[in-house]
C-alpha cells in the first residue's frame, strides 16, 4: 500500500498539540515528547480525521503544489512516530 493512502491516528495515551509550524506529541508511555515539523501541511485535526495522508494534503493545499521532498520528509517522520508507538497507521 502506498504511504499516501494510509490513515494515521494517535495511539492510546498520546496527545498532540499545535505549535508554530510544529506538532508536539506527548505520550504517557514514556513520558516522552516528540516533534513533527509539518509546516502548514498537517495539523492536529489530521489525526482525528478519516482522511488518508493523500486526501489531507490535497484538501489542505488546494491548487498549491506541495514539493515531493516535503511530502517525503513528512512520510518519514510519520513512520518514525509509528515505530515509536506514538501513532497508529492503518
Amino acid at each position: 500500500m502506498n504511504k499516501l493512502d494510509l490513515r494515521y491516528f494517535l495511539a492510546p495515551g498520546t496527545q498532540v498539540r499545535e505549535e508554530d509550524f510544529v506538532l508536539l506529541f506527548y505520550t504517557v508511555a514514556g513520558p516522552r515528547l516528540y516533534f513533527l515539523s509539518s509546516g502548514k501541511i498537517l495539523s492536529s485535526q489530521f489525526f482525528e480525521s478519516e482522511c488518508t495522508l493523500n486526501q489531507w494534503i490535497k484538501q489542505k493545499s488546494g491548487q498549491e503544489l506541495v514539493p515531493d521532498e516535503e511530502i517525503a520528509l513528512i512520510k518519514k517522520a510519520l513512520g518514525q512516530l509509528r515505530e515509536k508507538g506514538v501513532i497508529i497507521e492503518c
